[in-house]
């Protein structure tokens, strides 16, 4: 396993590397190296500060934003309707939001004024998360159960096709409100026997729990074509601004590269600038979070025939209208290319 993961950062470095070199260039007047000309951007994590969400702060730690021209304010993120708000409303101006998430929303006729413009995981995270003892070892389990996740989380607004998919009874699933700060420690403390949760929370639930292991049902079992989170920003900025986006993508991605290929080094950068995240289960699950990274395609490349794979299994689970189509959600001119 150390092997594989040790191949898998170093391809990825290299992927990166050449995806900085093609995207990178900066424009006219924006001198890196004065912080007088960088030009000030508001970032919001996926979901609160975790391992997961590293590499934005390893980009800001590293100065890979600051080579590309910009001044990054990071806050954190509280999941993707809400983050998504927070994007069309111009109040962030990129966020990693989870795709299948955005489709949900398109499908409800929102997600009308922001695109996605690079893949951070090339398959789901999405996952609910219990410990042993609880009773919960397969996905028919999760009946008779209380569950907690936050209302506006990808995890509990896809959790009725992954009940579908998954034949599970969902009016016999009961779901009570949480937040990124709370829902870890709410499981730990027996308040509820499950969690929305990304795949690579493990070791921090673990290290929450004591000694207790984590047991984690997968969204990705039974649908296997869904992307994880992409980098989103507004219509707005990506149709103004091209050259922006790539820039501020190049350095996020460069970020990531580091992250996965330095895990314990960046669970230490993340603890720095946010003491309250601990430092080793964040690079516990950086090194997670290294094969959902990881493409044949090219990091950050997000491939439209996937999607539209995407959105006709949420259409046959009924979980989305027909009509939403991958260049309503995806700019093809501004993701990577190989």
């Amino acid at each position: 396993m150390r092997l594989a993961r040790t191949t898998a950062a170093a391809a990825l470095a290299a992927t990166l590397l050449l995806t900085a070199a093609c995207s990178g260039s900066s424009d006219g007047g924006t001198d890196g190296g004065d912080s007088g000309s960088l030009e000030k951007v508001a970032y919001l994590t996926s979901f609160g500060n975790f391992g997961r969400d590293a590499y934005a702060w390893v980009a800001l730690e590293k100065g890979y934003f600051r080579e590309a021209g910009f001044d990054v304010d990071i806050k954190p993120g509280n999941a993707t309707a809400e983050n998504l708000k927070m994007i069309a409303a111009g109040r962030a101006a990129f966020s990693p939001l989870d795709l299948t998430g955005l489709l949900l929303a398109a499908g409800q006729g929102q997600a009308k004024d922001v695109v996605a413009v690079a893949a951070i995981q090339q398959k789901t995270m999405a996952a609910i998360m219990s410990l042993e003892g609880n009773g919960i070892a397969v996905p028919k389990d999760l009946e008779g159960r209380t569950l907690a996740d936050s209302p506006s989380s990808v995890v509990r607004n896809l959790f009725p096709t992954y009940a579908k998919l998954a034949e599970i009874d969902e009016s016999k699933v009961k779901w009570v409100n949480g937040t990124p700060q709370t829902l870890i420690g709410t499981l730990a403390g027996g308040g509820v026997q499950g969690i929305g949760q990304f795949v690579v929370g493990k070791p921090t639930v673990e290290a929450a729990a004591k000694g207790r292991k984590a047991v984690v049902l997968p969204y990705s079992d039974v649908m296997r074509d869904l992307y994880g989170n992409v980098l989103v920003t507004s219509k707005k900025i990506a149709t103004e601004n091209p050259d922006m986006v790539k820039r501020f993508t190049a350095a996020l991605l460069k970020g990531l590269e580091y992250s996965i290929a330095n895990p314990e080094e960046s669970g230490e950068i993340l603890h720095k600038n946010v003491p309250a995240a601990a430092a080793a289960p964040a690079a516990a699950e950086l090194e997670l979070m290294a094969t959902y990274v990881a493409s044949e395609t090219g990091i950050g490349g997000i491939d439209l025939g996937r999607v539209a794979g995407s959105i006709a299994l949420l259409e046959t689970a009924g979980s989305i209208p027909p009509g939403v189509t991958p260049e309503q959600i995806v700019d093809a001119s501004l993701t990577p290319k190989p």
